[in-house]
């Protein structure tokens, strides 16, 4: 038996068209409508995962890429995914569920506010998501902020956020029938914040967090992060619970990155066991061994056709238009705006140092290829070949688990899992119950 890890679901597009571009669209699932998503967050908790992500983009970008964005649905039409997590939660009872959230777009009190209310509403399987997008300060009356400055402003918005929500002392809230006494109200602190980004005064009106366990935060909803930059590692390492990175196939490179995280946690104080690091992946799972060499080989050389619809993909996320970049020359760098990830880039970039190293169409192309897992040269296997790679990573590198990365629908779901889930069990790789404590206490169960 193997140790134990922990599993969950990236919606790769958001609150979007589920399923635009693919044969299962034609399913007839409404993507607006919430049952598509509670059938297979359904699935997904019977499969024993711990929590769903879901991305979101506040913008569609700029003017100039517009129709990039929007013409495959890569970029939009998104709707906010705060709103979609109270019909999640009816539909299931352990799962947590984390929409992506921008400090750009929630003051830190009307923030502490919704967010405590879905955090009671959920029976404590509450989280966020918490990004650091520039690009669509326009939206909002803002003027962009660069990288780490974004990043600045986050660590204040979370940390008065997190001091409303414990602006009602442990003995405020008495609750005594016999004396009429609801709550103390000396025992509230006032919360009166005067910092760089944000004024504001508490205390919050919201119903404090009962204690789930050990530790301040055992109530509050649990804080996802994703940034690989030092910045954005430093960040996890003081705010976060749980950390995303793109997964690797390098077991050195998996403990590398993982001894960064728990570095910058034991920096401010806290120890692994506050952190959980789960490395986003999206294997590609077939029947034999001899259908992935297929596949495998398939990819080696794209067509130009198939290398647009993959540098359109790149565009979207950029808000950079490479479609009209002659594909044999390298790209300049230049054409990035200041709003532009840099761990977007650096993922264009791939296994490339500098954009100096290789043609737009050898970037291209080394998205289009695949790799057998069996080899470690890529995400294509058998069930059994991705659970080896699942267990190794647990058992060499001391992983703490995957989020798997798709559209959340239940072709997609099932493709992915119905084999891979009896054998990561078999393994003793995937929790076969839940324990109590919502979401925190699905990543502290082990």
């Amino acid at each position: 038996m193997s140790r134990p890890q922990h599993f969950g679901w990236f919606l790769s597009r958001g609150f979007g068209p589920h399923g635009w571009g693919h044969p299962y669209y034609e399913w007839n699932y409404p993507w607006h409508r919430p049952q598509l998503y509670q059938q297979s967050v359904r699935d997904l908790e019977q499969a024993g995962f711990d929590l769903v992500i879901i991305e979101d983009a506040l913008s569609l970008g700029n003017a100039d890429t517009l129709d990039l964005r929007i013409r495959s649905a890569y970029g939009g039409p998104k709707h906010d995914p705060l709103l979609l997590a109270p019909y999640l939660f009816a539909a299931t009872e352990h799962i947590g569920i984390a929409p992506t959230v921008n400090p750009l777009a929630y003051a830190p009190y009307q923030a502490a506010r919704q967010f405590a209310t879905l955090q009671h509403l959920s029976d404590y399987r509450f989280g966020i998501n918490v990004v650091t997008d520039v690009g669509s300060s326009r939206h909002f009356g803002a003027e962009p902020l660069a990288h780490d400055a974004a990043y600045d402003r986050a660590e204040e918005w979370l940390t008065a956020v997190r001091a409303l929500w414990h602006s009602w002392g442990p003995d405020a809230l008495i609750a005594d029938p016999a004396t009429g006494h609801f709550a103390d109200g000396s025992r509230l602190d006032a919360v009166a914040h005067r910092g760089e980004y944000y004024a504001f005064d508490g205390p919050l009106n919201a119903l404090p967090f009962p204690s789930l366990g050990d530790g301040s935060l055992s109530g509050d909803p649990v804080v996802v992060s994703p940034g690989g930059s030092g910045r954005g590692l430093n960040f996890a390492g003081e705010q976060s619970e749980v950390q995303l990175a793109l997964a690797s196939l390098d077991i050195a490179t998996i403990r590398s990155y993982r001894a960064k995280v728990l570095e910058a946690a034991l920096a401010h104080g806290r120890t692994a066991a506050d952190i959980d690091i789960l490395f986003v992946f999206k294997p590609v799972i077939v029947g034999s061994p001899e259908e992935a060499q297929r596949i495998v080989d398939a990819s080696a050389h794209p067509s130009d056709e198939a290398l647009l619809q993959i540098a359109l993909g790149q565009s979207s996320d950029l808000e950079t238009d490479l479609t009209a970049l002659d594909l044999d020359r390298p790209v300049d760098p230049a054409i990035f705006g200041d709003h532009v990830s840099r761990g977007t880039i650096k993922g264009l970039l791939g296994r490339y140092d500098s954009f100096a190293d290789a043609t737009l169409r050898q970037l291209l192309t080394a998205k289009a290829r695949l790799g057998r897992i069996s080899e470690r040269a890529g995400y294509v296997g058998t069930a059994d070949e991705v659970a080896d790679f699942i267990q190794e990573l647990g058992d060499d590198a001391d992983n703490d688990g995957f989020i798997f990365s798709g559209d959340l629908h239940p072709v997609t779901i099932h493709r992915m899992l119905d084999e891979l889930v009896p054998i990561l069990r078999r393994r003793g790789v995937l929790r076969t119950s839940f324990g109590d404590g919502g979401l925190r206490g699905n990543l502290r169960d082990f």
